[in-house]
């Protein structure tokens, strides 16, 4: 499939002050010249703070790891999962549409989606809230059908449940993700086959809902402040950690990492600005110089 950048684009592109920091965290994950190797997670967080990838952000992604625009471009139009349009304000629908969900009646939630949304994927509802697609496999199979709605899962969905989470967003709610059937995780409809005697012996909600209900909105854009931006790699006492998977050190930023970080942040701040320009008068100036020799090559 042909994946092409959106006609219309935003005049400029740029990661909020903790983005930026978070973004130059994940660069020092990698050796000196080898920052590029982080473009899909800065990609990414570019696209959780503005809901798409817009070519600014492609271009602005690409200055800060100091690679040519063209390579970003390529990573962007590769994986499916970089939104190349504009989304809606309040959530992208993504409705599971393989075979386990198919059969199970993903074909309904497409409909629902088509009546309420939009008739076609990847556009936005005329109040701006919505959009929707159909993508493939989302590996909640014993789940189907399925839909992701921002970064959780919503599953055992029907037509008249989907119907009535759209309702909920569009009020500013966010429901509760997980099975909406009643079922605790993904066990069987008819009950637990196995380990029966330990039903209704641990947490109320299995551990993603959990999560997504102590974390509360898990459908808003991303600014970077919702989580301590942590580099663990740059301890320079590796033997700090255990070796039985647990970290032996208090859960937040060393002192060491620390300067690394915002001096790389504050520096390529202006990089960023000063090199995008520079690369936008290049383009303007072949643009212009074209039809000249053009006449030239005719005469």
């Amino acid at each position: 499939m042909l994946r092409r950048l959106h006609p219309e684009q935003p005049a400029s592109f740029e990661f909020t002050p903790a983005n930026l920091e978070w973004a130059r965290a994940q660069m020092t994950k990698y050796p000196e010249g080898r920052q590029q190797s982080a473009i899909i997670p800065v990609l990414w967080r570019a696209q959780e703070q503005e809901g798409w990838l817009t070519r600014p952000a492609i271009e602005y992604c690409a200055t800060l790891l100091g690679m040519p625009y063209i390579r970003a471009l390529e990573v962007a139009t590769f994986y499916f999962m970089f939104q190349l349009q504009p989304v809606g304000s309040v959530a992208n629908i993504q409705i599971c549409g393989t075979t386990s969900c198919m059969i199970c009646g993903a074909e309904d939630l497409v409909e629902v989606c088509k009546r309420r949304i939009a008739p076609t994927p990847h556009t936005v509802s005329t109040d701006g809230k919505f959009s929707w697609e159909e993508v493939e496999c989302l590996g909640a199979c014993a789940n189907a059908p399925m839909a992701q709605i921002g970064k959780d899962y919503y599953e055992d969905l029907t037509p008249a449940k989907l119907e009535a989470l759209l309702d909920a967003f569009a009020a500013g709610q966010v429901p509760l993700p997980g099975p909406q059937n009643g079922r605790y995780a993904s066990e069987p409809l008819t009950g637990l086959t196995s380990l029966a005697e330990l039903k209704g012996t641990g947490h109320e909600l299995n551990a993603s809902a959990e999560r997504a209900r102590e974390f509360g909105e898990t459908v808003k854009r991303i600014d970077g402040s919702e989580a301590p931006i942590l580099t663990k790699w740059l301890r320079p006492d590796p033997s700090a950690d255990q070796q039985e998977g647990q970290d032996g050190l208090p859960d937040q930023e060393p002192d060491a990492a620390k300067p690394v970080v915002e001096k790389a942040a504050r520096a390529d701040a202006e990089k960023v600005r000063s090199e995008g320009d520079k690369e936008r008068e290049i383009e303007a100036e072949v643009s212009s110089s074209a039809p000249e020799n053009a006449k030239e090559d005719k005469g």
